[in-house]
C-alpha cells in the first residue's frame, strides 16, 4: 500500500538530485522500517523463550538478560508433570475443534443471507452489526451468565462453545457478507434458475468462492477461543474444565517467583497461535483481492 502511494506521487525535482530520487530514498527507508517493526514484535517473544530455558535452580536475575547463564529444557516437562497443563491444553483444543467449525458454519450462513438482502435492509443490518461491535464485552458478562445458568450449561464446556452458535462475533458475519457480495450475482442467479435452493446455493456455489474469508475467519476464531481467558474464568468453576489461559494464571499464582516455569507455559500458549498465523497469513492477503 505504501509502495503504491509512493509510486503515485508526482515527481519532485530538486536541483542536484537525479530524477526518481524519491523512490530511491524510499526503498532503504522501507527496509529499515520493516526491520524495526519486526524487531519490536519479535524481541518479547525471544525474551520469553530465553527465560523459559533458564534453570529454576539459579537465583532470580537482577538485570535484564537475553541469554541465561545455563540452558535447560526441563521446565517444559515440569509444567506438564507438576500441573494439569495437559488436561487444560486438551480442553482448549476441544473447544476449538467444536467452536471454530460452528463459527464458520453459522457465520457464513448469516453472511450469505446478509449479502442476498435488498440494499436498504442490508445497510440497516450492517449498521446494527457495527453497532454491536462497539458494545463493550463486559456488558455481555452478566446477561450471558444468567442465560447460561437458566439453560443449565453454566460450569460446563458448553458455556465456552455457546457463542459459536451465533457466529461468535458480528465481525465474522460482516467478513462473510463482504466476501459473498464480491461474487458476481449472475452466478447465484444461474444456480437458482437451475432449481437450486438457498442452502444448495450457499454450500455448492457460495462457499467454494469465498475460501479466503473462510480461512481468515477460521484463524481469527481460533486465536479468539485459544486465548480467551475471561470466559472460562467467569463461567467455569470446575478446574477439570479450565482451558490453557486460565491454567497459566493458576500456574503463576502457585509459584509467583517461578518465572522460568511461567514463561515455559506462556511459550506453550503462544507458539501454536504464532504458527497458525504464519501458515494461514496468505488468506488475509487474498481477502482483499
Amino acid at each position: 500500500m505504501l509502495d503504491d502511494a509512493v509510486e503515485g506521487l508526482p515527481a519532485v525535482v530538486v536541483p542536484g538530485l537525479p530524477p526518481g530520487w524519491e523512490r530511491a530514498w524510499w526503498q532503504p527507508t522501507r527496509t529499515v522500517l520493516a526491520v524495526l517493526v519486526g524487531l519490536g514484535g519479535i524481541l518479547p517473544l525471544l525474551w520469553m523463550i530465553s527465560t523459559s530455558l533458564r534453570p529454576t535452580t539459579l537465583p532470580a536475575a537482577i538485570r535484564f538478560e537475553w541469554i541465561p547463564p545455563a540452558l535447560t529444557w526441563e521446565n517444559y516437562p515440569t509444567i506438564f508433570q507438576s500441573f494439569a497443563l495437559g488436561r487444560w491444553l486438551g480442553n482448549s483444543l476441544g473447544v476449538i475443534l467444536v467452536a471454530v467449525p460452528l463459527t464458520v458454519l453459522t457465520g457464513s450462513l448469516a453472511g450469505f443471507a446478509l449479502a442476498a438482502l435488498p440494499a436498504r435492509a442490508r445497510t440497516g443490518l450492517v449498521v446494527l452489526s457495527v453497532a454491536a461491535l462497539l458494545v463493550p464485552t463486559m456488558v455481555l458478562w452478566v446477561p450471558r451468565f444468567l442465560i447460561y445458568k437458566t439453560i443449565g450449561i453454566l460450569d460446563t464446556p458448553l458455556a465456552l462453545i455457546a457463542p459459536s452458535i451465533m457466529g461468535t462475533s458480528p465481525l465474522y458475519v460482516l467478513l462473510f457478507a463482504w466476501a459473498f457480495a464480491r461474487v458476481p450475482p449472475a452466478t447465484f442467479e444461474q444456480a437458482r434458475l437451475d432449481g437450486a435452493g438457498p442452502l444448495r446455493v450457499w454450500w455448492s456455489i457460495g462457499l467454494p468462492q469465498v475460501w479466503p474469508a473462510i480461512g481468515a475467519v477460521t484463524v481469527l476464531a481460533t486465536v479468539a477461543y485459544w486465548s480467551d481467558y475471561l470466559s472460562p474464568l467467569f463461567y467455569i468453576n470446575n478446574q477439570d474444565y479450565y482451558t490453557l489461559p486460565v491454567g497459566i494464571q493458576a500456574l503463576q499464582q502457585s509459584n509467583p517467583t517461578g518465572w522460568p516455569l511461567l514463561m515455559a507455559g506462556s511459550v506453550a500458549l503462544t507458539l501454536p497461535v504464532l504458527g497458525i498465523f504464519l501458515v494461514a497469513q496468505r488468506f488475509f492477503f487474498r481477502l482483499g483481492r
